[in-house]
């Protein structure tokens, strides 16, 4: 199998562009609307700024996986054997590179279109290179996985302040308190993702693969997804009512609170892995309809008004 076809099917299964994509533009467009709409303006920043900003969290996304290869290579090696890198699709040697000319690409990016965007950016790959190394502190995190998820689910708003920082801090403003709320939706956002992936029915289960129903039973993992769900409904409602979103956009959000509920109270009555799989897919649901809820369609509401 040739390089580009190779890297063509890891990206398929390991980092699907088009689904990421899609996911990750929602995420940076509702984070420089949401705000604007703080800041009490109703047209966006301009594409010359935001296009740029979708390459780079995009590709900072795409590093975090890298990095994630190479800190999980043993153990995949070991557990995993199915996985792209240790069936031999494509080497760590050839992630690195691959990584080395994105952030040189990124590097130039920044330098040609957001020079003011390069302190944020630095402080996301000091970040994400601490995680690479699993802070220094790699067995003990191992043992404690409440504080490995608490740790490296700060990526997600560092991101964040990266992509809400295409307009505040590229029109060299200071940044609106209400954004404080957006970004502990995208931490706990990230928490919701975390678990919700790795809620497995008991026949999916296997050795030396992390799931939180194996690690704390199925229906205590199950009921701290909804909690984790709950709490970043109330952030979420905090962000809409400090933004001045009204009383539709609550509405919205509860009612996928209750859909995200339901679906986690069809697995509770039958454990079954199309159900296991019901809940990691609302929880990528969850995570665009609070994106887009926040910031997107009020944004693309005021654009078409």
């Amino acid at each position: 199998m040739n390089y580009l076809k190779r890297l063509y099917t890891y990206q398929s299964e390991r980092f699907p562009l088009l689904a990421h994509g899609l996911l990750i533009a929602s995420f940076t467009f509702s984070a420089a609307a949401y705000s604007r709409l703080c800041r009490g303006m109703h047209d966006f920043i301009g594409w010359q700024v935001f296009l740029p900003g979708i390459f780079i969290t995009l590709t900072l996304f795409l590093l975090v996986r890298i990095f994630d290869e190479h800190k999980d290579a043993e153990d995949d090696a070991k557990y995993r054997p199915e996985l792209p890198v240790p069936r031999g699709l494509v080497s760590l040697n050839e992630l690195k590179t691959i990584g080395v000319i994105v952030f040189g690409l990124q590097i130039a990016v920044l330098w040609i279109w957001l020079p003011d965007m390069f302190p944020i950016f630095f402080v996301v790959i000091a970040y994400l290179s601490l995680m690479g190394k699993e802070f220094f502190i790699a067995e003990w995190l191992k043992k404690h996985q409440f504080w490995y998820v608490v740790s490296h689910m700060f990526i997600i708003p560092l991101v964040d302040v990266f992509a809400s920082g295409l307009d505040w801090l590229v029109g060299g403003l200071t940044p609106p308190l209400g954004l404080l709320f957006f970004f502990a939706v995208s931490y706990f956002n990230g928490i919701v993702l975390e678990i919700g992936r790795k809620i497995k029915s008991p026949e999916q289960e296997s050795e030396g693969v992390l799931s939180y129903t194996a690690q704390l039973g199925t229906r205590r993992a199950v009921w701290t997804w909804v909690g984790i769900l709950l709490a970043t409904l109330g952030l979420a409602i905090a962000a809409s009512v400090f933004a001045g979103l009204g009383v539709g956009t609550i509405i919205f959000l509860l009612i996928v609170f209750f859909l995200c509920l339901g679906i986690a109270w069809r697995f509770l009555q039958q454990y079954s892995p199309s159900r296991a799989k019901a809940i990691e897919i609302a929880s990528g649901f969850w995570t665009l309809s609070m994106y887009l809820s926040l910031g997107g369609i009020p944004m693309l509401k005021a654009l078409f008004s």
